[in-house]
């Protein structure tokens, strides 16, 4: 695995894990990482400094399993939590935002175009990688 930091064209920084070097160039240039702040596809590698280990012990490995369970934690908390929008969702975030309906948590899902319309606007949200609840 490989980590980098990512920049989209709106100057948003990122971080990304990728299996190697080509992995992420073939998904960059197929579109298919997009900005968690924005949604932008158009990413790039943002300047980085080299991890250099300052000790013989090794980092902790990544367990595939706890992320996987955090992130249906994450959801239920949501769920639970939350009001569902739909894909009311930018409208909705958008009354919020200018003070024409209450504030309150929500969720609920945007295209790429909403999130960045969104993001220009300077409506703040962010984007959750949604796993299926059982990952059957």
């Amino acid at each position: 695995m490989i980590h980098f930091s990512l920049k989209c064209a709106a100057d948003h920084e990122f971080e990304g894990w990728f299996r190697d070097g080509e992995t992420f160039e073939g998904q960059a240039a197929a579109g298919e990482i997009a900005c968690p702040h924005c949604g932008d596809a158009r990413v790039a590698k943002a300047i980085m400094a080299p991890r250099v280990a300052r000790s013989a012990k090794a980092a902790p490995a990544v367990d595939p399993a706890a992320m996987k369970q955090a992130l249906r934690e994450l959801r239920k908390q949501v769920e639970a939590n939350f009001e569902h929008v739909g894909d009311r969702f930018a409208e909705e975030a958008r009354k919020i935002h200018r003070g024409e309906a209450d504030p309150r948590s929500i969720y609920g899902d945007a295209t790429q175009d909403e999130a960045r319309a969104l993001a220009d606007e300077g409506i703040e949200f962010g984007r959750v990688p949604w796993i299926p609840p059982n990952d059957a």
